[in-house]
């Protein structure tokens, strides 16, 4: 795949309206400090039209092949939690020093700042039910869960979708404890779902893709970002842009 962030700067010039951010972050790959400035540029340059997306990192194989060591997980959500606690800091204009136990920043000057108000929407990826949801609850703006499919080509993503409903009414009343814990509104968090579609004869119809945007609207789910095994193929995005998107943008 392509490095994330070239990728969103590139389509920041040719685009107006698409929302641009990664799914997401894998949060010891850059410096924060570094992150944080990378993201409020492309938020300047797209006029507001950045997420942030952060998780703890999970893939082995690749850190090691890209050359990075892969901390343990509990060093990885120690760093994911500083990660999110610097972009605060400096989305605040606060220029005092960060000191963590992984990272400090002497002086953090973030200018300019975005143009998204506090700031970029913050996105945690990830389910997990004592530190992640916990993350989001604490410093995040949206919650995003992974819910497999039943496309015959997914290979070992797949997962019926009564498995997939159960576990996201699970997660997101986990989120909900985790809300009330902290004394954070529930409403306050953007819940997202990542899930995989596939548009053809063969596979889906558009009926079968609001019928499930629906669905998920019902379990109170608010963005629903897609993967298509197929999208090179640019009937399907026009397809999602004609004909599905007019139906399931005020759900």
């Amino acid at each position: 795949m392509l490095e994330g962030y070239s990728t969103i700067s590139y389509i920041t010039g040719l685009t107006k309206q698409i929302k641009l951010g990664l799914m997401v972050t894998c949060c010891f790959y850059r410096n924060p400090g570094l992150l944080v400035k990378t993201i409020s540029t492309i938020d300047v340059l797209s006029r507001g039209r950045t997420y942030f997306g952060i998780g703890a990192g999970w893939n082995e194989r690749e850190s090691r092949g890209l050359g990075y060591s892969f901390p343990s997980l509990r060093e990885r959500f120690e760093r994911l939690e500083e990660t999110l606690q610097i972009a605060k800091h400096m989305w605040s204009g606060d220029t005092t020093p960060f000191s963590g136990k992984h990272y400090n920043l002497a002086e953090p000057i973030n200018s300019p700042q975005p143009l998204s108000r506090p700031h970029p929407p913050i996105l945690i990826g990830g389910g997990g039910e004592k530190k992640t949801l916990r993350f989001v609850a604490q410093y995040g703006d949206a919650c995003n869960l992974v819910m497999g499919t039943t496309l015959t080509d997914a290979g070992d993503l797949r997962e019926s979708r009564e498995e997939g409903f159960s576990y996201l009414r699970h997660k997101l009343q986990v989120l909900r404890k985790h809300c009330r814990d902290l004394g954070r509104p529930y409403d306050d968090i953007e819940k997202t779902v990542a899930t995989y579609i596939k548009l053809t004869p063969d596979a889906m119809s558009t009926d079968e893709v609001v019928e499930l945007c629906c669905e998920l609207a019902e379990i109170g789910i608010q963005h629903v970002i897609f993967n298509m095994p197929n999208v090179h193929e640019i009937e399907p995005i026009q397809t999602i842009g004609d004909e599905i998107i007019p139906q399931v943008r005020d759900l």
